[in-house]
């Protein structure tokens, strides 16, 4: 079984879900990149200091990560992973997860991470992407994909992929 292992696709498509469930299921530490990169206030946590919280979460060598983010953070964990989890839903799937999950969250304003919360719905029905996780994650859709799709694997040669296209997959994996 690997230890090392990192989850990606795009925004709402699971990848926390799928996560933590590996993370229970393997014994090893769940390190979510958005609970590092986001500080409180929606603040960014600058590039260098999040490739050292990135490095330093990741120093036990048993963890599975889960988030996208730079060429440079894909380095230290993709870079060190025995697996790599793709979680490839279709858009449509991925948008009524997120919608739910969105409103779920600010319903019950459950804090996500350093006390950021979902912002308001009338937020989330904007048209701004830095203020509607729901616009966001319809832009980011199409180009996160292609970049994954565009990956040389072979860059990562210690590294297995995985590309889960369905619920079912998921589900088969997590059994």
């Amino acid at each position: 079984m690997p230890t090392r292992v990192v989850v990606i696709g795009v925004a709402g498509g699971g990848k926390s879900t799928v996560a933590r469930a590996l993370s229970e299921r393997l014994g090893v530490p769940h390190v979510e990149l958005d609970a590092l990169f986001w500080q409180a206030g929606w603040t960014k946590l600058g590039e260098d200091e999040f490739a050292e919280q990135v490095q330093a979460a990741t120093a036990a060598g048993e963890w599975v990560v889960d988030g996208n983010y730079s060429a440079r953070i894909r380095q230290l964990t993709w870079g060190r992973a025995e697996l790599v989890v793709w979680v490839d839903l279709p858009r449509a799937v991925v948008m009524w997860q997120l919608v739910l999950r969105t409103v779920r969250r600010t319903a019950t304003g459950v804090e996500l991470w350093n006390g950021n919360r979902e912002r308001p719905l009338r937020d989330q029905l904007s048209r701004d992407p830095s203020r509607s996780i729901l616009v966001w994650a319809w832009r980011t859709y199409g180009p996160t994909k292609r970049e994954y799709e565009a990956v040389d694997q072979s860059a990562f040669p210690q590294a297995r992929f995985i590309r889960l296209r369905s619920r079912r997959q998921v589900r088969r994996l997590l059994r």
